[in-house]
This record gives structure tokens, sequence and C-alpha cells, in this order.
């Protein structure tokens, strides 16, 4: 999942965006309503978690150009105005969500995972394919009932090929869905994430390489 963080306040973006990353997601920060209007046009994001009272554009500008476009982007609206009539006022620019701050960071993960999976059909908390199961809530991952230790980053590649459903994923996508748009080093991380990921998935593999196209997980015993 790839969320796009707005926040003016330094300090608090980053804490929010290290979060996020701990927990396996894609992330990537804006200071401002310009910025982030720039970050949007040029990369997809499930989720936008945007600061309202931000300089230059203002928040409720940078939704109601998200609208606009209609994009698929969620919103989650952040702001210290937590009156009845600013919620309202929010979600009527068509804001998804609304929090006010101060906020627990774990409500605010929840709610960003729970916009997630509102971006695309709704799918199952479990993901189950080759004898893996994959808890999304929880984000534990098992093969077998053999408990797996996954990095966030293999923890997500995972979870995306599962999503996948047997389908390639091509290999831009898989960075677009599982990389942070500065990570300079991506190519090389997916083919370092994905030899980590296989190893510690086991025998025999599921995860496959699709020559000239991507990736794909398969059943055991089924798909060769």
């Amino acid at each position: 999942m790839r969320v796009l963080v707005v926040e003016d306040e330094a300090f608090l973006a980053e804490m929010i965006a290290d979060g996020l990353r701990r927990d396996a997601l894609a992330v990537d920060v804006a200071a401002d309503g310009l910025e982030a209007l720039r970050k949007l046009q040029l990369g997809e994001y499930d989720v936008l978690v945007l600061d309202r009272d931000l300089p230059g554009l203002h928040g409720d500008e940078v939704c109601r150009q998200v609208v606009r476009r209609r994009l698929l982007t969620r919103v989650l609206m952040l702001t210290a105005s937590g009156t009845v009539r600013d919620r309202v006022d929010g979600l009527g620019l068509g804001a998804d969500d609304y929090l006010t701050k101060p906020f627990a960071y774990d409500e605010l993960l929840a709610r960003v995972l729970a916009l997630g999976r509102r971006v695309r059909p709704a799918l199952p908390p479990l993901l189950e394919r080759g004898g893996i199961v994959l808890d999304t809530a929880r984000r534990q991952a098992a093969r077998d009932g053999r408990r797996l230790a996954l990095s966030r980053k293999e923890f997500a590649v995972l979870e995306t090929l599962m999503r996948a459903d047997g389908a390639v994923v091509g290999h831009d996508d898989l960075i677009e869905q599982v990389w942070e748009e500065d990570t300079s080093y991506r190519t090389n991380a997916v083919r370092v994430t994905l030899s980590k990921l296989r190893t510690k998935l086991g025998e025999p593999q599921v995860v496959r390489t699709v020559p000239g196209e991507g990736y794909r997980m398969a059943d055991v015993g089924v798909d060769r």
C-alpha cells in the first residue's frame, strides 16, 4: 500500500511516515499543498494523509483537486480543529475520514489500513495461497503452520503478490506499491528482498519469476 503524508510540521510528518513504514507501508512525504499535488500527479497513492491547515495551497483545495481529478486515492484529513462543524465541512469537501490532533498512532494506522482496503475490491483479512497464510490485520505470516519472521518490505511484497491472486505483478508495479519514490536503489532492492523472501518461505518455491513480465504466486502442486 502506498501512502502520501502531507504535513508542514516536519517532526510530525516524519513521525507518521516512520511509523507507517515500520508497519510495511510505502510512504512519501510532502510539506505543502503544491508539492502534494505534484506527487499525486506523478504517482498513484492508495491513501492521502492530509493536514488541513497547510501553507500556500490549503489542504481543503488539495482535497477538492483529488475529488475533481477522480483519483482513487482515499483521503484521511488531519486537523487541530475538532468541532462537529469542522468535521462536517471536511467530509463535505470529499474527504473519506477525519482525525483530530493530537491522535494516537494506532488509531491513525487502523484508519489508514481501513481506507486502503476500500481502494480495491474488498478482500478478507486472511490471504491464503500455497500453504501460506497472511494476516493483514495483525501483520503476521505463516506457512504450513510455521510462523515467518518477515521484514516490513518482505511482508509488503508478499502481500502484493498474494492480493494479485495468481496474476503477474510487473516489476515496476511492485516497486510502485512497496517502495518510496526517493529510494534510489529500488531495482536492486527488489531482487534482494525477493531473494530473502524466497529463502524464508522455504521449499517448494511459490514466488515465481515471469521473464520479461514480473512475478507471481503459484499454487504448489498445481502450477509449475
